[in-house]
This record gives structure tokens, sequence and C-alpha cells, in this order.
């Protein structure tokens, strides 16, 4: 009877190590309709090829009408010159996000690239502080908001992740939990109620979803190759079936143009190593919209 038992036991984790070995790998395309699909918040912004949609107008032309040409709200007089504009990206856009972070004008994390939503945010600024609402940053603008605002750290300018960390579930706030919202695309790490640790993340397909619930950590795996899809799973820490939390080199290159075949994807291989070594077998999984 015992020797009964060593054997099942035997097949069980065998069966165990072969789902886990054909669960993930990153998918070439994207399927429409897919959570997958939602733009990250660091690709937010249009691109310095294809402005905003409402991005600063160009002067009226030297043919054009007196009733064609701008109002005084609408863009900056001639003679007044921007700082900073829609389509512009440096480290000085970093901290002008930064601060109207500080000031509540902006949700998202600073990406250094002057975008739709930093335009609306400036505008909304000006509008509120009696300064042209052009959207783009004059000098006078850009001393008021300097003047309201404190330098932003070193963590504010670049903070742990892209994605604004959402309020955890329920399910989180006791013991040592990895709590994963799909809704904000984040991953805490938790002990307690206290988060310790954030980072951005990405899920399975349509066709391949990850899964929700409540799990525990079932087995991990430092080095990892899935059988099936050939595809490296570094920092595994399997929880559901197959499904584990990994880093994924194609999320990094990527973002969130692909998708995992199941898997809850770490795109910050660093912080991901860091978890690894504090997340130990048994800890509570938490996946929730």
């Amino acid at each position: 009877m015992h020797r009964q038992r060593v054997i099942i036991r035997t097949l069980g984790v065998a069966t165990a190590v072969a789902l886990a070995a054909t669960a993930c790998g990153p998918q070439k395309t994207e399927p429409a309709g897919s959570a997958s699909s939602v733009p990250s918040a660091s690709t937010a912004g249009s691109s310095p090829s294809s402005p905003s949609p409402d991005s600063k107008p160009a002067d009226p032309s030297p043919s054009a009408s007196a009733s064609q040409s701008a109002s005084p709200s609408a863009s900056p007089s001639p003679t007044v010159k921007a700082i900073m504009a829609n389509g512009d990206e440096s480290e000085q856009v970093r901290e002008l996000q930064a601060r109207l972070k500080q000031l509540k004008y902006m949700t998202v994390a600073p990406t250094g690239f002057y975008g739709s939503k930093t335009t609306a945010a400036v505008k909304a600024f000006q509008a509120k502080n009696g300064l042209t609402a052009s959207g783009a940053v004059d000098e006078a603008t850009w001393k008021k908001i300097q003047s309201v605002s404190k330098k932003p750290t070193a963590e504010e300018l670049r903070p742990p992740t892209v994605n604004e960390v959402d309020a955890p579930d329920p399910r989180c706030m006791t013991g040592r939990v990895m709590c994963i919202s799909k809704e904000s695309r984040t991953l805490a790490w938790m002990i307690d109620g206290k988060i310790i640790s954030t980072m951005d993340v990405r899920f399975g397909s349509e066709n391949t979803p990850t899964r929700e619930g409540q799990f525990k950590v079932e087995w991990k795996a430092k080095d990892w190759t899935s059988t099936i899809y050939h595809t490296p799973m570094p920092y595994s820490m399997f929880f559901s079936q197959g499904q584990a939390v990994h880093y994924s080199a194609d999320f990094a290159a990527r973002g969130y143009a692909g998708a995992s075949h199941g898997c809850v994807n770490v795109r910050d291989k660093g912080k991901l190593a860091a978890l690894f070594e504090q997340v130990q077998v048994g800890d509570k999984v938490v996946v929730y919209w």
C-alpha cells in the first residue's frame, strides 16, 4: 500500500510539471477584443510624427482672413515662445509630467514624451490659473507650475510602475500575497495589507485567458523553458494548473502589443528577481478585475 502511494504521488508531480511546461509563451499577435490590447500608459501619447488631435494648432497663413485667425485661448501669442509642446520628448518633459502629477492634473506616470494627455493636463492647469490655455508650456506657465509644485524625486520621475496600481482586492489584505489586478495591469506584492513592491504585468489573450480567483504558489523555478513553445520563462512561480508569474523578454520588448498563453508576464526582470527570492511556496496569489 505504501509503495502504491509513492507511485501515485510521483505521477501527480510529473503531471503538474508537464502542465507547467506547456502552459505559457508569448503570442505573436494580439487577438481583437483581448484585454491586453489596451495601450499602456507609456504609449498613450501620440508619436512625434503624428501629433495628437488636441495638439497646438498651426499659425494662420498670411493669406488667411481675420475671421479665420485663432482665438487667444486656442494658441499662444506669436510673441510667446513655447518651451515644451506636443511631440517633444526630453527629461524636462518628464519633470513637467511629474509636477503635474503632484498637482493632480495627471494620473499616469511620467514617460518623458509630450502627448495628448500632457497637452490636456497643461491646458487644464493654464485655464485654472488664468493663463492662455494653449496646451503648450511657455515661460509663464513653466514658472507657475514650478512655483506651486516641488522638485520631483527620483522615484516620482521614474516610479516603480508605469501603470497606476489598483486598489487591492479584499482577499489581498491578509497574509503574504501576490495581488494581481487585470484592471490596472499591475502586480502588488503585499504582506499583511502593506504593499512592499509593485510591477507592470500583462496577461493571456482572449483565446488563452489568465484565470481569475484565489490560488497559492505551488512551486517555483528560477530557470524554466516551455517545452511546447520553447520560450524561456525565468523566475517562474506557478499558481494554477501550469499558469505562472514569470519574466517575459517579449513583454519587455513589445509591451502590450503581445500577450501570453495564460501566464502573468512581468517586464522588469530585476524587480521580479527580487520578488522571486521573497515569495515562498504556499503564498497566496489573487487575480482579479
